[in-house]
């Protein structure tokens, strides 16, 4: 490309389109790459010397220099300087940096004298006769080939030692022993350590892949399968079983949740937790990665308020009608009401016979004037029937600050426009939603994608929107997501440039 060509001080040489040039190396004799120019030096000039200015025919290591035995060449690969020479030794100066070797340019030479004679001359027949110096200098590669050659057992790899030790330990696993050892080990060090009380009731698969396995010993695989336990379930039973946890099995989800720790059990009060090694990147006082996105992680969780609905449901179980319940925990509420009332029709344990009172919580005002209520339903219909009379709400936190919202979570609307001069923007709205603040985010993204931002009030609603000059809707939604951990599931993309 001519824009990476440095011109010398003579200025540009003379040529003209389709002729034979090569790239070189400053202070090395030998072309890289052949090839024939695109334009005349007048064309290029007028150009600006701006495009393409060879066509490349043929490279160190191409496909043709692989099918010829090459001789061993010193000082070939990355350099900082290329020269782009024509054979009469008129040069030009190449910034980029390119893989090359040696090869002789006086064969190339008489290539262009004979074409500046009138005669035809084809590529190939440039590189074809090594001249007396590239034999020369064939010669001393070889003779550097063989010094090195000769040096190499003088060598030593002080990392190969451990680097065969640990692919020995790794070709000798675990025994089932030693991996409920470990299971029992990195369960009470997260018990210590990141299992807060706060954060119970917990999913034993929550607990496995955010408490247990962070806790394993650098570079050791843990598998559950490979315990004798073989399943998460049974060896959360297990513990359980102990006193040491207490788990409930959640019969519709098939899956064991932890509901609490006992701190006073002597399996914990006997274990002692390692203490892990600071990581240089905190000890110079710059934050991490993971410290810096931990600011910005999210947390959303979809809870339901009682309602008048299912209040006497909730009372005859003696659960607080004034708490908010998850999902799971409602359906746990409706099937206690089910066990306690012995509701389970027995010709047919899937089916659930509706009593008075269930009958009211699940179908009261939702059943048209004149048409028959249900007598029963199935159990996996149960559970959504019964959250569906609940007020939804939800909770939103990030960090330290968190909020509880009536209604469903409203989506992150990200929009692209068309405005006058055919320019595009890009509108990012429903912001407050998930605690982000839009001047903040604004100043952010202004850096990342190198453009004006500008945060505006929404006409007629609540809230702010950011307008980022350039159609950026893709990476934008993909920075909410890996940056402000927003599920993609509320993150609403529309671009009215593509219609």
């Amino acid at each position: 490309m001519f824009p990476g060509i440095s011109i010398p001080a003579e200025g540009l040489p003379s040529f003209i389109a389709g002729e034979a040039w090569a790239v070189k190396v400053p202070g090395n004799p030998a072309p890289i790459a052949v090839g024939t120019t695109t334009m005349s030096s007048t064309e290029a000039a007028k150009a600006g010397l701006r495009g393409k200015a060879l066509k490349i025919m043929h490279y160190y290591h191409d496909l043709l220099w692989e099918s010829v035995e090459c001789p061993y060449v010193p000082n070939a690969g990355f350099f900082e300087d290329v020269v782009f020479e024509d054979p009469t030794l008129s040069s030009l100066q190449v910034s980029d940096s390119y893989s090359g070797a040696n090869y002789s340019s006086n064969d190339q030479q008489n290539g262009i004298s004979d074409k500046e004679n009138g005669k035809s001359v084809d590529v190939a027949d440039v590189l074809s006769e090594p001249s007396s110096a590239s034999v020369a200098q064939t010669n001393s590669g070889n003779e550097i080939a063989e010094e090195i050659a000769a040096h190499v057992d003088d060598l030593k790899v002080t990392d190969d030692g451990s680097a065969d030790q640990s692919i020995g330990e790794d070709q000798h696993p675990l025994s089932t022993e030693d991996v409920d050892t470990l299971l029992e080990k990195c369960l009470l060090q997260a018990l210590h350590t990141t299992v807060k009380d706060k954060d119970l009731p917990m999913p034993g698969s929550t607990l496995w892949s955010n408490h247990v396995l962070p806790c394993r010993p650098s570079g050791i695989t843990l598998d559950i399968k490979k315990s004798s336990y073989k399943k998460l379930s049974k060896w959360l039973q297990a513990k359980s079983s102990t006193g040491l946890i207490t788990v409930k099995e959640d019969k519709y989800k098939k899956e064991s949740i932890l509901l609490s720790v006992n701190r006073k059990h002597p399996d914990y009060s006997s274990f002692k937790p390692e203490k892990r090694q600071v990581e240089k990147t905190v000890q110079t006082g710059v934050p991490t990665v993971s410290e810096s996105r931990s600011l910005k992680m999210l947390e959303v969780v979809e809870v339901y308020k009682p309602s008048v609905h299912v209040n006497p449901i909730l009372a005859s179980v003696g659960a607080d009608t004034g708490k908010l319940y998850s999902a799971s925990e409602a359906t746990d509420i409706v099937f206690t009401y089910v066990e306690k009332e012995n509701l389970v029709k027995q010709t047919d344990k899937s089916i659930v016979v509706l009593d008075p009172i269930l009958c009211d919580a699940l179908f009261k005002g939702a059943i048209k004037k004149g048409t028959m209520y249900p007598t029963e339903i199935h159990k996996r219909d149960l559970g959504a029937a019964f959250v569906n009379r609940m007020q939804a709400h939800h909770v939103v936190t990030r960090g330290s600050e968190s909020v509880v919202r009536k209604g469903g979570l409203k989506t992150i609307q990200i929009m692209t426009e068309r405005r006058q001069g055919n320019k595009k923007v890009t509108k990012l709205s429903g912001l407050e939603t998930f605690l982000v603040d839009p001047e903040a985010l604004a100043s952010e993204l202004q850096k990342k994608f190198a453009c004006s931002t500008t945060v505006v009030e929404l006409p007629g609603k609540k809230g702010h929107e950011v307008v980022v000059q350039g159609g950026v809707i893709d990476d934008l939604a993909k920075h909410m997501i890996e940056q402000y951990g927003i599920p993609k599931r509320f993150i609403e993309v529309l671009d009215k440039t593509r219609r």
